[in-house]
């Protein structure tokens, strides 16, 4: 499905194959060979999203992006199945396993890995053919690259990186309900969309 966003369509090479199940919303660009398989969901909501030549988008995967954080996807990028790619910069070559989760402002290096369950903070640098491991955490730029059960180290480096204000644009003296009634209303520019006629 094609979705009208923001008064913006997806811009898709006619050598790209789009699954009928996947969802490509706004200001989308998808590079020749590349390919986005069944239940994928690719948004751009204030801002665009790039996915490369001959990239593969696999099933169930989320790629968005945001005016101040695109989704740009570099050639031959691999993002696995359940994956969640949001406002991050991946480059050529690089390999996001199933299930990784990639935060706004953070950048993936040329061949770099972000294997199974891997996560990557916000503004947090991997280098290029750096590997994060299935279930560890990248934080901080240069990346330190620790286990899950190393919190303490993790969230040292992280509660550095402004999560508040990269991703929500606000600091942290505002309220829950307050960050909600924002996200309420900046999600329901969708109201507006219009579903493109194949």
């Amino acid at each position: 499905m094609r979705v009208r966003h923001r008064d913006q369509d997806p811009s898709i090479d006619p050598s790209a194959y789009i699954a009928p199940t996947a969802v490509l919303v706004g200001d989308v660009r998808v590079g020749a060979g590349a390919r986005v398989l069944h239940g994928a969901v690719v948004t751009a909501e204030d801002g665009w999203v790039t996915i490369g030549a001959d990239t593969v988008i696999m099933e169930q995967a989320l790629v968005r992006g945001r005016a101040g954080h695109p989704a740009v996807n570099g050639s031959a990028v691999m993002v696995g199945p359940h994956a969640h790619v949001n406002g991050a910069t991946v480059g050529d070559e690089a390999f996001i396993a199933t299930g990784a989760s990639l935060f706004p402002g953070s950048r993936i290096g040329a061949g770099a890995e972000v294997r199974i369950n891997g996560v990557v903070q916000v503004n947090t640098v991997v280098p290029a053919g750096a590997v994060v491991p299935i279930g560890w955490v990248a934080v901080g730029d240069p990346a330190s690259i620790l286990p899950p059960d190393r919190h303490d180290e993790i969230w040292a480096i992280q509660r550095t990186l402004d999560f508040g204000g990269t991703v929500y644009g606000v600091g942290p003296d505002v309220s829950m309900r307050e960050l909600m009634r924002r996200q309420s209303a900046f999600y329901g520019e969708h109201t507006r969309d219009t579903v493109i006629d194949e």
